[in-house]
């Protein structure tokens, strides 16, 4: 049956936007248990089996709220900004490649979009912190634009060299680059920078200076409650997946993955008498579209969730750390650190002559 392009593309968004407003919530719970086995607590165990539905209790305790504003609260900015940050945290996943052409939107400059929209969110925080009339709120939005701010022109930068290896804007291009061998072995410094700028480009521990309970209270959503604060506690998680999905496309690879590691894991997992028969099953279905398309979606999952389990052990290992440290690291360390790879990897690319024939070209 024919749809219109209006209804083709509805669905399109409903089936990237729901499953990840879906895989926020199993990030909440998995992040809560890790958490509590590394502090050796049960964590949540009550609602579901071993809690796994404690996410929608919560959430529909927060929607069933009373709703509280402040009385002298800008009403209009206090509501738009966690509405604007959140739909600036899903509009990132439009050009996602989750597969050889499984996007809905596969931008040449794709790029400068995700850097562009990760940055108008800053926008929400700063009126949402401003609108509520409250010093902590204030302080925990000012907070949070200068940290978004500095740790953008990190992300930005070493995005940059990764573009100079490519030669393109584009994502699928960026993957499809890494065929070879995954970036993160070039560039391994800049991996770990970026992975750093990246937990402070989403407000989390130890970098989660604009939401200190012992400064702030909480931070720029000090006087948020009910439904306009479950805005911004999806935001921050869909930001958290965004850019651990960023970071498996820019270095390890995106929906890349080795045959031969399944054939490893059969030898590993499964009777020598077996190995024979499996190999045959996988080498039977392996070429089937489907097939394919499944195993694309599980390599960039299973290489994102990776990520996720790193910021959820960082928030459990480290202490936070003070202000005006958070901006000394990076002014004084990280920035000098990635202009002297800026100028660094073009001089060893000239070198070897081995300058995309794009970046050439111009």
């Amino acid at each position: 049956m024919f749809l219109s392009p209006i209804v083709t593309s509805i669905l399109e968004v409903l089936l990237v936007s729901v499953p990840t407003l879906i895989t926020v919530a199993f990030v909440t719970i998995s992040e809560r248990k890790t958490m509590a086995s590394m502090q050796r607590r049960l964590g949540p165990n009550i609602v579901g089996n071993y809690g796994i539905l404690q996410a929608f209790a919560d959430a529909l305790k927060l929607l069933l709220k009373e709703y509280i504003s402040p009385t002298q609260a800008n009403i209009i900015l206090f509501f738009l900004g966690p509405i604007i940050t959140l739909n600036f945290s899903l509009l990132g996943y439009v050009i996602i490649p989750f597969g050889p052409g499984l996007a809905i939107w596969d931008f040449n400059l794709g790029i400068l979009y995700i850097l562009a929209v990760s940055s108008l969110s800053t926008y929400g925080i700063l009126l949402a912190g401003w609108s509520a009339n409250s010093k902590y709120a204030f302080l925990g939005s000012l907070r949070s634009t200068a940290q978004l701010i500095s740790y953008e022109l990190i992300l930005s930068s070493a995005i940059l060299l990764v573009i100079l290896l490519t030669g393109s804007l584009n994502l699928t291009v960026n993957i499809e680059a890494q065929r070879a061998i995954w970036f993160i072995i070039p560039l391994l410094p800049l991996f770990i920078i970026f992975l750093i700028g990246s937990i402070a480009e989403t407000n989390r521990a130890p970098f989660d200076l604009a939401e200190a309970e012992s400064e702030l209270v909480s931070g720029f959503m000090t006087e948020h409650a009910s439904v306009i604060f479950v805005f911004f506690f999806l935001a921050e998680y869909a930001s958290i997946i965004l850019i651990c999905i960023l970071i498996s496309i820019l270095f390890l690879g995106g929906y890349l993955f080795d045959i031969s590691f399944l054939f490893i894991l059969i030898k590993y997992f499964y009777p020598y008498y077996l190995v024979w028969d499996m190999e045959n099953i996988i080498l039977d279905y392996i070429f089937d579209p489907i097939v394919q398309g499944m195993l694309y979606v599980l390599s960039i999952g299973i290489k994102t969730f990776i990520m996720i389990f790193f910021f959820i052990w960082a928030r459990a290992s480290f202490p936070r750390i003070r202000f005006d440290l958070l901006m000394s690291i990076c002014w004084t360390i990280f920035l000098p650190i990635v202009i002297g790879f800026i100028i660094l990897i073009p001089c060893i690319l000239y070198s070897f002559e081995i300058i995309p024939c794009n970046i050439f070209l111009l």
